[in-house]
This record gives structure tokens, C-alpha cells and sequence, in this order.
């Protein structure tokens, strides 16, 4: 064989070789600023990094087409998502009618490469006829009808109880639909625990996220953080449960990040001496003020699915204190001060502020994250469930 015959041989072997994977992703990942298109946009990136050509489908409401998406994806589409209050009365969940598209079907049936669906949310389409044959994966980020659940306790309005509470019981019914999955990837080992017990096709992978090595500062900062998108009831509970019970008379600067603060947190904000509130910044400040913070709070009332927030304080900051519903289930308590009340939290604060993060817990911190939590290798794991 030619030398120019063999080369055009080879490159078409090497062509056949490619493994693609559609991605349909619930919004669009990125920026990653937030819990769920954190382990979207970092698997789709160490996907990519590994040599697999995503194709990435987006749900597209209230964020902006993202051209960084194109940097590392094969290709990007854009689908928008169906809203309107005429969707609460489907006997579908409103979190998985509104995301039907029949140009995702008809883009996602013009090859035969494999699809990951983003959660239940994205998987209206994962029962379609028109894909069977087609080795399907579903991403699952909580178990998602107790986290619902969870969200209709936190709520503050009867609206939003009733809303939360519905979508949990049309979720719980919907959910035999994974049994169509070639394969559930399951965010925590919790998680994995409940799906094993439904069905027979759970990996756990663990969450994808900013960061593979652990690097923590040197130094004593001099404040304690606690971020979240503070217009989701949990997390709005937990800040508030920072600014009333917590830091209530601790002489300890505690400065709190997100955006949509109620106007009952601000107002709890305003009344106290020793609180700020940030809002509205962007990714790299939070990344900074988790850093240099000396004590990152994170309290949490709903042990659902794995806190992408708490793996980026143990991968960049120094101290975590939390409670155990942060941690439960995710194998990551050891880690972390853990306390379940506010005197406890407090004691553990200001023995934190005093001491730096390193000796034998750095090292412990190294040696569980970075074997667990590693994108590439758990990225590895995805492409040969791919094969």
C-alpha cells in the first residue's frame, strides 16, 4: 500500500474511531455557576479533554447562549423551553413537559451515537420509540421527588408549597421511565443506594466540578463565607438560619454570596452588625471568597443528591464546618466540623478562626478527593459505559 493510500486508510480508521455522545443538558451549563450545570459543564469539558466530540443540547430560558460551550463541545444547539401555567395541569411534571422537543428528536435521530440525558428533568424524550436501539445514559442529580419534596417544606409561600409539592408526587410517578436507560449515573453513593433499589443499571460517578487538585491557602483569613442562588428556598433557609441562630452575637464577620436574596434575609442582614450581603457577583469572586475565607458555614436542610458547593470549599478553601444533612450520604463527614445545632456550629467557628488548615487533615483531604473525585478518571468511566 502507498504511502498516501495507507495515510487516507488510516485517518478513515481513525474517523470510525471517534466516539461521539449527545448531551441534553436541563439549561444551559455554562456559565457554571450553580449546583446542577456545574457537573454538566465540567463532565462535558472532561469528556472532551479525554477525546470524545460532545454534541451539547441546552434548554434555553432566562440564560444567554454561551459561546465558551463551542471551545470544547463538537457542536451546540439551542432548544427554547415551553413555559406557561397552561403546563401545571399535564399529568407530567412542569420540570420535564416544558422540555419536549421535537427538533432535539429529530437532530438527535439523524446519527446513532449515545445520549446522556441531564436528569429526569430531560427525560420526556427517553422512552420515544422512534430511539429505541439507541444506548441512552441518564445522569441522575438527586433523587429527585424527595428533593421536591424537600424544596415544598422550605418554601415561604402557599403558592410555591403547593407548586413544589405536586411536581414531587408527578416525579415519583414518572420515575419508572429510567428502567428505558441503558445505564443510571448516580451523583452520590445515597443515591445509588435508592436507585439499586428500583432498578438493575446504576454506576455510581461522582459529581464533576471546578477543580482536580486540592489547594489550599496558607494563612488565617479573617471571615467566614456562605454561598448559594439564594432564590432557592433551601438555600435562602440556610442563610437565614446562619444570620438568626448562628452569627447571632458571634463576633465573627460572616459575608454571604448569591443572587435573589428574599427580602426577608436582606432584611435579617440589615439588623445585623457582623453580616454582608453580596449579591450578583460572578464565579471567580465567589471562587476568591471561598478561598480566602477562613471558615467556609454550610448549612443545608435537605440531604439530597452532593452539594457541588461543599466540593469546591474542600477542594479550595480551608475549613468547613456544616451539618450533617451537607454531608450525609456523600462519605465526605470526615472531612468537615460537623455539628446539627447552632451552638455547636459556633464553638467549632471560632476554634476554626484560630487555627490554619494543613498537618494530617490537608493530607486526608488529598488523598480521598483527589482519588474520588478526579474528572478525568470519572470521565474515563462514562466513555467505556460508552463502548
Amino acid at each position: 500500500m502507498g504511502k498516501e493510500k495507507k495515510r487516507r486508510y488510516l485517518g478513515s480508521f481513525d474517523r470510525l474511531a471517534d466516539q461521539h455522545l449527545h448531551i441534553v443538558s436541563f439549561d444551559v451549563p455554562a456559565p457554571p455557576d450553580y449546583g446542577g450545570v456545574i457537573d454538566v459543564y465540567y463532565k462535558a469539558r472532561a469528556l472532551a479533554e479525554i477525546g470524545v466530540k460532545v454534541h451539547m443540547h441546552c434548554f434555553h430560558y432566562g440564560r444567554s447562549k454561551a459561546k465558551e460551550l463551542e471551545s470544547f463541545c463538537h457542536k451546540v444547539y439551542y432548544y427554547p423551553r415551553k413555559l406557561g401555567k397552561l403546563q401545571l395541569l399535564n399529568s407530567l411534571p412542569y420540570v420535564v413537559v416544558s422540555r419536549r422537543s421535537e427538533d432535539l428528536v429529530d437532530r438527535l435521530m439523524q446519527d446513532a451515537h449515545p445520549i446522556l440525558f441531564e436528569g429526569l428533568h430531560c427525560c420526556f424524550h427517553l422512552g420515544d420509540p422512534r430511539l429505541h436501539g439507541r444506548k441512552r445514559l441518564v445522569r441522575s442529580h438527586n433523587v429527585e421527588h424527595d428533593y421536591y419534596a424537600a424544596l415544598a417544606k422550605a418554601a415561604s409561600s402557599a403558592f410555591r408549597r403547593t407548586y413544589f409539592l405536586n411536581e414531587a408526587r408527578k416525579l415519583q410517578r414518572f420515575e419508572p421511565v429510567l428502567s428505558e436507560a441503558d445505564r443510571i449515573l448516580a451523583i452520590s453513593p445515597k443515591d445509588q443506594e435508592y436507585f439499586d433499589g428500583h432498578f438493575h443499571h446504576v454506576t455510581h460517578v461522582p459529581a464533576f466540578h471546578a477543580v482536580d487538585k486540592v489547594n489550599v491557602p496558607d494563612g488565617i483569613g479573617d471571615y467566614a463565607f456562605y454561598h448559594g442562588a439564594l432564590g432557592v428556598p433551601e438555600n435562602d433557609q440556610a442563610a437565614l438560619y446562619l444570620v438568626n441562630k448562628v452569627f447571632n452575637g458571634l463576633d465573627v464577620e460572616l459575608i454571604i454570596a448569591g443572587s435573589d436574596a428574599s427580602s426577608e434575609l436582606r432584611r435579617a442582614v440589615g439588623k445585623a452588625s457582623n453580616v454582608e450581603l453580596r449579591e450578583d457577583i460572578g464565579t471567580e469572586a465567589i471562587h476568591r471568597l471561598v478561598r480566602e475565607a477562613q471558615v467556609n458555614v454550610l448549612p443545608t436542610f435537605q440531604s439530597t443528591g452532593i452539594k457541588l458547593k461543599l466540593l469546591l470549599c474542600l477542594f479550595t478553601g480551608r475549613h468547613v464546618v456544616c451539618n450533617g444533612p451537607m454531608v450525609e450520604g456523600s462519605g465526605l463527614a470526615e472531612l468537615c466540623h460537623v455539628h446539627n445545632d447552632p451552638r455547636g456550629m459556633q464553638l467549632s467557628i471560632l476554634s476554626c478562626m484560630a487555627s490554619p488548615a494543613n498537618g494530617q487533615a490537608l493530607e486526608k483531604r488529598v488523598s480521598i478527593l483527589e482519588e474520588r473525585f478526579s474528572n478525568k478518571r470519572n470521565a474515563q468511566v462514562i466513555l467505556d459505559l460508552l463502548k
